[in-house]
């Protein structure tokens, strides 16, 4: 049934790459960085001084501007990535059966330290009347609503990186289950305050090239030294097949697949033999109805810790098997650093574009091979590929896991 099937009518992005998905493709493409040294506060006191800002970023270029200073950044980018999906999609549906699902790991972090420090310094608590609506995590998807007067189901999940990611999954359940015609989903972070870098360093998370901020990021690289905080907002126009047919959509791709699981491990690291990752590709193998050898691209989640990309090259090897290291697995975090909550949905765009251009994002900064990570990671420079179906990992804090599989739409 059509009802079942779920297509991709719409996609945004915001990026540390390019604002708009042909900006932030085109750059992935030519392999450009957008990790450089921190602008947004001052760094000099702390051990990390670099990160993937989406800069130059002026909200008042894209937003209202009574809009603009009643939102966190976060917000901002949520907005103009869900703006450009909506205009690509030009959706028809009745207002009541729009739906939102937004993904997000820290929602307005930036304002809540800012806030604080504000407080700290002067010793008022005269605060902005708009301090809790900005830090909330469901307010940037009630704003979506109320630009756009869509009155469906709307849900705003924390599953730590794996965010974005579940929120295209949510939105996906919503749709099969016949509560929605249309469900946005969106990705969105900006963690990029001294609080959290400081948090991060001190977890040993972080990489600590400052000297060197385009080749910080280097994913199963063999000097990799942990990720490159990163900000950004993806969204996609989710829509079921039958909709999207009745009313003439250009279809992008087919979401054939959706799977999440949870390691039951450690709250920081993923379980040593992929446990997690494993169980979670092969589920949305299994509700696709595919097999691993259906699989010509893997848009990996590939962070750049030692240990992380480790175990992810140990579940991808257990799920594809001999033909592990023949699969194309790219990380495209070398050029963006870690999105957070908004890297599931920006990373699912790229697979879609991967799909509809054949071509494949590379991993920036691979030089020295790891043996614990032989796989073809598509290094520094992106290939040309036929790719009719590609799978997007995002794993997550507390062993979160969700793997997406999205193919090349072919009609009825």
């Amino acid at each position: 049934m059509n009802q079942e099937r779920i297509v991709v009518t719409g996609m945004g992005a915001v990026t540390p790459v390019g604002i708009g998905v042909d900006a932030y493709w085109n750059n992935l493409k030519a392999g450009a960085s957008g990790i450089r040294a921190i602008g947004r506060f001052d760094p000099e006191l702390l051990p990390v001084k670099i990160a993937a800002e989406v800069s130059p970023f002026d909200p008042n270029d894209y937003l209202p501007r009574k809009l603009a200073l009643q939102t966190d950044i976060f917000m901002q980018f949520a907005l103009i990535a869900a703006e450009e999906a909506l205009a690509e999609s030009r959706i028809q549906a009745k207002p009541e059966r729009i739906g939102i699902v937004l993904g997000t790991a820290l929602a307005g972090i930036s304002t809540a330290t800012e806030a604080q420090a504000q407080v700290t310094a002067s010793g008022s608590y005269r605060v902005s009347p708009h301090l809790v609506t900005k830090m909330l995590g469901n307010i940037a998807a009630a704003h979506i609503g109320i630009a756009h007067d869509f009155r469906g189901p709307g849900y705003t999940l924390n599953t730590a990186c794996s965010s974005g990611a579940d929120a295209v999954g949510l939105a996906s359940m919503l749709l099969k289950s016949g509560q929605a015609d249309t469900v946005v989903a969106v990705g969105a972070e900006s963690i990029l305050c001294a609080l959290m870098d400081a948090g991060l360093a001190a977890s040993r998370a972080l990489s600590t090239r400052n000297e060197d901020p385009a080749r910080a990021s280097r994913p199963f690289d063999l000097n990799r030294d942990g990720f490159v905080m990163g900000e950004g907002g993806g969204a996609v126009v989710l829509e079921t097949l039958d909709h999207a047919l009745r009313r003439g959509a250009d279809v992008k791709a087919e979401l054939l697949g959706y799977a999440n699981t949870t390691d039951a491990y450690h709250v920081t690291s993923s379980e040593p033999n992929g446990r997690g990752e494993i169980d979670c590709m092969w589920l949305a193998l299994e509700r696709a109805g595919l097999a691993p050898a259906d699989i010509d691209y893997v848009n990996a989640h590939g962070t750049s810790t030692p240990l992380g990309d480790r175990i992810e090259t140990i579940a991808l090897k257990a799920v594809f098997g001999e033909r592990a290291g023949g699969v194309p697995v790219s990380s495209i975090k070398g050029a963006t650093g870690h999105l957070m909550g908004a890297g599931g949905v920006t990373e699912l765009i790229a697979c879609i574009q991967a799909i509809r251009e054949g071509v494949l994002p590379p991993t920036l900064n691979y030089e020295t091979a790891d043996p614990d990570c032989d796989l073809d990671v598509v290094p520094n420079a992106a290939r040309k590929a036929r790719v009719k179906r590609a799978m997007s990992n995002s794993f997550g804090f507390g062993g979160q896991n969700a793997s997406l599989i999205v193919g090349a739409y072919e009609g009825q």
